[in-house]
């Protein structure tokens, strides 16, 4: 039987960068109908936070699995590819219909290297209970965003993992708190690490990690961009401020942070240390253009 340190569970996708002159107003980027927008740069590269937390955990020297669905086109083919590379076991199903499209996304950088992502999640929505590998043991669980059929599929995968003794580590984005019904999956889940915008969704407490802590988590982290930081694992809070760094681009950050949490709890390092490893790994990601680039090399264990 397999054994892995972590085993993460969520999309693969291939992310297009395409770089224009668009500038942001306020909140928007505008872009002028009916007209043609010059594109000064595009880049592909592989993302979505099933294997982007895999490829953290795997660098940093975790026996890593990986549970998603992929087509058997151009995107499944070069995501096999990496999994291989990096060293993580695929776990998943490879769809060979040949009309089945897999996940993209396409990432709008604006001038001030913020971003727009416009997402398609093709397969990934679509990862039912026998597509995923069963033969296999794992010390931690590590769930990201997934709807429809796959949150069906990780919610029952989760709830027996629970049972025999895994760890549950989730990473929800906000379509997913908005589309799917969070309630029980949350009692079972040892950490969550979120947004301040996704945590508001989940709880309407003033105090957002007492709120969140309430409803089952044992540990809650809470991100705010480049603003502060903070924990509470039922004892204590935490707090910690970000670096002033020069940033590439951001896609990828919320990911790498929390799989840096989570590697530090995995390998035992106390709640203050994992949330300044895993300000490390989102520091080092946004210093580069892709999700993966910057995820760090070291041996934690």
């Amino acid at each position: 039987m397999k054994k892995f340190d972590v085993v993460t569970f969520g999309s693969a996708v291939i992310d297009i960068f395409v770089d224009t002159d668009v500038r942001e107003k306020g909140k928007f980027m505008a872009y002028p109908v009916g007209s043609k927008i010059l594109v000064r740069n595009m880049k592909f590269n592989i993302g979505g936070g099933g294997t982007n937390a895999a490829v953290a955990f795997s660098r940093l020297g975790l026996r890593t699995g990986y549970i998603g669905k992929l087509d058997a086109d151009f995107g499944g083919r070069k995501i096999t590819e990496m999994l291989k590379r990096e060293n993580i076991e695929f776990l998943g199903k490879m769809e060979k219909n040949p009309d089945i499209v897999g996940g993209y996304s396409i990432i709008l950088d604006s001038r001030e290297n913020d971003r727009t992502i416009l997402t398609y999640k093709g397969v990934n929505d679509d990862v039912g209970f026998s597509d995923a590998e069963h033969d296999f043991k794992t010390k931690w669980f590590y769930v990201s965003s997934s709807i429809g059929e796959s949150f069906r599929t990780v919610k029952r995968l989760a709830e027996s993992m629970h049972k025999h003794g895994v760890k549950i580590a989730f990473n929800p984005s906000e379509y997913m708190i908005k589309n799917e019904n969070l309630k029980d999956f949350l009692k079972i889940c040892d950490i969550i690490s979120l947004n301040k915008e996704e945590a508001e969704l989940l709880t309407k407490k003033r105090d957002l990690l007492f709120g969140l802590h309430e409803l089952g988590p044992r540990i809650v982290v809470i991100t705010n961009k480049d603003k502060e930081i903070t924990a509470y694992d039922g004892i204590r809070k935490y707090e910690l401020v970000p670096h002033k760094i020069k940033i590439a681009e951001r896609t990828g950050a919320g990911d790498a942070f929390a799989s840096g949490f989570v590697a530090g709890q995995i390998t035992g390092k106390s709640v203050e240390d994992s949330l300044r490893f895993g300000l490390e790994e989102s520091e080092s990601v946004i210093k580069h253009r892709g999700a993966k680039i910057g995820l760090i090399r070291r041996k934690l264990k």
